[in-house]
């Protein structure tokens, strides 16, 4: 993520002797994403990162640690945080919340195949059902309350196409999630952010999903929506390849069968899902942070996902 924080090796090496990781070698920053500073940690046990939160609390980083160590326990591919002496997962360092957790092996798969997204649709599904009986509980923290507060904040920025389909999507959303189809939708634990950087690949083989930092409970087809509109999509227009939409909802289907509400709700939990996205990139483009290293996103890019979703209908899920 980009580096809000500076940290530098001489501050990890006396912090770090509180883990069973050995001395550290190496730190590097990571320049990808907005919200938190992250940094490869290469010490004498191995290779891990390190990351220290900008925006959650002391109090809110349980949910998305723990709910990492439930999934891993239940066989789902993601990071081990690894706790201190004194069993802790989150440890002060600068003044804020920081993590250490294990490197996944691989890299993410920029160009994905059909085969790629079966199986993300798979393990997407088997985490879904892993999270069942997870006890904790935090809403998607990026969900329609958020929309409502952030609208506003964006609104005196745009040409006015812009805010009117801004204002005008977030009223259907609002709509939609009042209706009765939405209540029956399955829900639980969902990544919410699973792009495909997000992901990491050796070959054709899934290694792990990472960066749970925006996980909330909300529907799994909105896990899904913001799923397919990244991994299943020609990146220059935001159009779906059809090949790749069934490789991944087949995938999941066969894992954790979707229902009859779902089939109902798809195309507007895929708007909803492109919606999140567009407005959080029209916030951190016109209200940036200061950071050290920072790569803002096009919001763009979500615009067009959006606009094309409510043209164009996608594939049914089954």
């Amino acid at each position: 993520m980009a580096v809000f924080t500076p940290v530098s090796l001489d501050d990890v090496s006396q912090w770090i002797t509180q883990f069973p990781l050995g001395q550290a070698l190496e730190l590097k920053g990571i320049s990808s994403g907005i919200e938190n500073s992250n940094f490869f940690l290469t010490t004498e046990r191995g290779e891990y990162v390190l990351t220290l939160f900008e925006n959650l609390s002391f109090e809110q980083l349980p949910f998305y640690l723990k709910l990492m160590h439930h999934l891993a326990a239940h066989g789902v591919l993601v990071p081990a945080p690894i706790a201190n002496d004194q069993g802790e997962l989150i440890v002060a360092l600068h003044g804020k919340p920081a993590s250490i957790v294990t490197k996944l092996a691989g890299r993410s798969q920029m160009a994905p195949q059909p085969v790629h997204c079966a199986a993300v649709g798979a393990m997407l599904a088997k985490m879904h059902l892993a999270g069942r009986d997870y006890p904790l509980q935090q809403p998607n923290l990026r969900g329609l309350e958020w929309w409502h507060a952030t609208t506003p904040e964006v609104l005196p920025y745009i040409p006015a196409d812009k805010a009117q389909l801004l204002k005008a999507e977030v009223h259907y959303q609002e709509t939609f999630a009042a209706c009765e189809t939405y209540k029956q939708l399955q829900r639980g634990p969902v990544h919410a952010d699973l792009f495909r950087n997000n992901v990491m690949f050796e070959g054709e083989r899934l290694t792990g999903f990472f960066d749970f930092y925006f996980a909330g409970c909300d529907t799994w087809l909105f896990d899904v929506a913001v799923t397919v509109n990244d991994w299943c999509i020609d990146l220059d227009t935001g159009v779906l390849d059809a090949a790749r939409v069934r490789a991944m909802l087949d995938a999941y289907h066969a894992v954790r069968p979707f229902t009859e509400a779902e089939q109902h709700a798809w195309q507007t939990m895929l708007r909803a899902g492109a919606l999140r996205f567009w407005l959080s990139r029209l916030y951190d483009y016109y209200r940036p942070r200061e950071a050290e290293i920072l790569t803002p996103h096009d919001p763009g890019h979500f615009e067009r996902i959006l606009r094309e979703r409510i043209a164009t209908p996608a594939p049914e899920l089954f």
